[in-house]
């Protein structure tokens, strides 16, 4: 099984990186190349000056993980990598429940993570990975100014038009 979960964490030369990122240029306004990613949506790319960036889109926010891609897939071998950044625990534990996403679906949560109410009552599905990056990456960037703790009231409804 672990071989073809890091099959598809690495299998994303088929993937648009630039439709992936639409929702989140508000925090990734530069060029990026998409390295790999996980099986709950988090991307990790790689910058012009060759850094490896991990995008967590559960919780909005970027961090440098490796100085090059070498260096990054040498790391992402290493036990501990898999279980921080690609959270391969999880994924076996979703797997096992019959969750196996494929190319272009990853596993998304009934209440996304970036909230307090997430947690063991949430259920798990399988998603589009385009259209849960994108649904993600606006929620963060409405929040992103809000202090952690913050009380939001969520309205659902049709994005407005920017002008």
């Amino acid at each position: 099984m672990i071989g073809r979960m890091s099959e598809l964490w690495f299998a994303t030369a088929h993937l648009d990186v630039e439709r992936l990122l639409s929702d989140w240029r508000w925090l990734i306004p530069n060029r990026m190349t998409l390295v790999a990613r996980s099986a709950f949506g988090d991307l990790f790319l790689r910058n012009d000056s060759g850094a490896v960036l991990r995008l967590d889109v559960a919780i909005g926010k970027l961090t440098t993980v490796a100085d090059s891609e070498t260096q990054f897939r040498e790391l992402a071998a290493t036990g501990e990598k898999r279980r921080n950044w690609f959270a391969e625990a999880d994924e076996q534990a979703a797997a096992a429940r019959g969750l196996r996403p494929d190319a272009t679906q990853c596993i998304g949560f009934s209440v996304p993570l970036v909230f307090a109410e997430s947690g063991s009552r949430d259920s798990p599905y399988i998603v589009d990975l385009y259209e849960h990056v994108a649904f993600l990456g606006d929620l963060n960037r409405q929040i992103s100014d809000l202090p952690d703790g913050a009380k939001v009231r969520l309205k659902v409804g049709q994005r407005p038009v920017e002008t």
